[in-house]
């Protein structure tokens, strides 16, 4: 791209120029379709993350719903999920709520006649909503809508829905946070991409960010969700005051930024190139989590805690099949800011610089590595 000056000459913009303008706007979606690299295709990790948590769950719903006082205000009930992306997995999590939401009202209302269930699917307007509705089940027990647009705003009517499901959604911040590249700020975050192994004032900044977003949020669903509704949450976390460089992801995204500096080092990248860039990203600790929403006091924790997201997993990591889940959900973000050969060289030698450190991200995974959370609104 050039620039027009007033003497009509064109000047070339710096290639660093050119895409770090992106770098406050990177695109929050996974890769759509049914491609080798596709969401659709390379999910299952979250899938059995998330059942992690079914239990604990369910439990909350069955104790704390009213699913009785809900019905006879509406015959319909109002399923949203937030960050739903291209399925599959959006379509078992709701399943599955419908399920518990049935016998809970059978426990209820046993001689009354079932509500009906509608249920809208959320995501960022970019997202694949094409392949998320053509691979609809085919007979789902619930009417179904689509509705574009941030989860940071208001996406329905007041008091307009039951039960609110975000799986692994809230961790993307709505942009990244401004003071990482201000290169006079104290959070600016040369040589890195993310937080881990950063001077604390970039995890701060982080956590400001996530704040600010996580409150916006709530008082989005509060006007939205009805007295006495529900919102189940799951996110990946980290237990309070540890750092992230303890744990997997930090390890993981350690890994791609040096990666990155090592292709500017050798002259496939401009190294301003590089500083301009990070994912906006946070793993937000219980205490954090909890701060906000009682701040917030628009609802109640019913239920809040950290699981063990891989109870599955023994011995070495599978890296080419990891990378891929990897790369399905960040891809975009990449190739916003970078050109595309780059964003896939640098997910190739992922797979062989964390085969390297394969053990130590094995001995990394921990128990609390995933925040659960069960809301009730006032």
């Amino acid at each position: 791209m050039a620039t027009l000056v007033s003497d009509q000459t064109l000047v070339e913009k710096p290639q660093a120029e050119k895409r770090s303008s992106h770098s406050q706007d990177l695109p929050i979606q996974v890769v759509g379709g049914y491609g080798t690299y596709s969401y659709f295709k390379n999910s299952f990790y979250q899938k059995r993350a998330t059942n992690v948590s079914k239990e604990q769950i369910d439990n909350a719903i069955n104790r704390k719903l009213d699913v009785k006082s809900l019905a006879l205000s509406s015959n319909t009930i109002r399923l949203a999920d937030c960050g739903c992306a291209v399925g599959p997995n959006t379509f078992n999590a709701m399943q599955d709520l419908i399920e518990i939401v049935k016998l809970k009202y059978r426990s209820q209302c046993p001689s009354s006649q079932m509500p009906e269930f509608q249920v809208f699917f959320n995501d960022q307007s970019a997202n694949d909503f094409n392949t998320l509705f053509t691979s609809l089940p085919e007979e789902p027990e619930y009417f179904v809508a689509g509705v574009p647009g941030s989860f940071h705003k208001r996406l329905f009517p007041e008091k307009f829905l039951h039960l609110v499901h975000v799986s692994y959604a809230l961790h993307w911040l709505s942009k990244v946070p401004e003071d990482l590249v201000d290169k006079n700020s104290p959070a600016w975050n040369k040589g890195r991409i993310l937080y881990a192994f950063a001077p604390e004032e970039v995890r701060k900044a982080y956590a400001n960010q996530f704040a600010k977003d996580l409150e916006n949020f709530l008082n989005a669903r509060a006007k939205e969700i009805v007295p006495g509704g529900m919102m189940i949450i799951t996110n990946p976390s980290i237990p309070d005051g540890m750092p992230f460089s303890e744990i997997a992801n930090g390890l993981m995204y350690d890994c791609m930024g040096n990666i990155l500096y090592d292709m500017a080092k050798s002259g496939l990248l401009n190294e301003a190139e590089v500083d301009a860039f990070n994912l906006p990203i946070y793993s937000c600790p219980p205490g954090e989590f909890a701060a906000v929403v009682e701040r917030n006091g628009n609802f109640s924790i019913d239920a809040i805690g950290l699981t063990n997201p891989s109870p599955w997993l023994k011995g070495r990591i599978n890296m080419p099949e990891y990378v891929k889940h990897v790369r399905a959900a960040n891809e975009a973000m990449f190739n916003k800011h970078f050109p595309p050969e780059i964003t896939d060289e640098m997910f190739k030698q992922l797979v062989d610089r964390m085969e390297e450190i394969n053990e130590k991200m094995v001995s990394c995974y921990r128990d609390g590595v995933q925040l659960f959370a069960v809301l009730q609104r006032k």
